[in-house]
């Protein structure tokens, strides 16, 4: 599976194409599909990606549930039905739909954030504000992160 590490900043063009970081492009080189998928994040303003391996785990996820649940319907239609799959072209850009970007406030530049299975695209300077508010709230929950989940790993 895909591991997005660090954060990148890149102009869309005038066509609305933007080129994936090439760490990022690396790190989907074993998916079946040659690009990225993107979603409205869940959790921030901003556009939410990954690669296909991550999104039929949350596929499966969605399965688990009850079949006729009002639960998984809502999970289906919210981030199955919400995936564009995002074809690389030979640059290594993708055109990200106009309705992520409005909804997200990008205009002419996004910046990458690596999330380990997944990746954000934010508008730069919400990505700021929102990356201050972030540091600060690690500072002060350090104490509650373990490594590989064990305590005092």
């Amino acid at each position: 599976m895909a591991l997005f590490l660090s954060t990148f900043t890149k102009k869309i063009d005038k066509k609305g194409r933007v080129s994936v970081p090439a760490q990022f492009r690396t790190a989907l080189n074993n998916e079946s599909f040659g690009g990225i998928i993107v979603y409205p994040s869940f959790v921030n303003i901003c556009i939410e990606a990954c690669g296909m391996s991550r999104i039929e785990s949350l596929s499966d996820g969605i399965d688990s549930l009850d079949p006729f649940s009002e639960e998984r319907d809502a999970f289906a239609t919210a981030v199955l039905g919400g995936s564009t799959q995002l074809q690389f072209d030979s640059e290594g850009r993708v055109t990200l739909p106009p309705e992520l970007l409005a909804d997200s406030g990008v205009e002419e530049e996004v910046v990458f954030i690596g999330k380990g299975q997944t990746f954000e695209i934010w508008e730069p300077k919400a990505f700021a504000v929102y990356a201050k508010k972030a540091r600060e709230e690690a500072l002060a929950k350090r104490g509650s992160l373990r490594l590989g989940g064990k305590p005092n790993a």
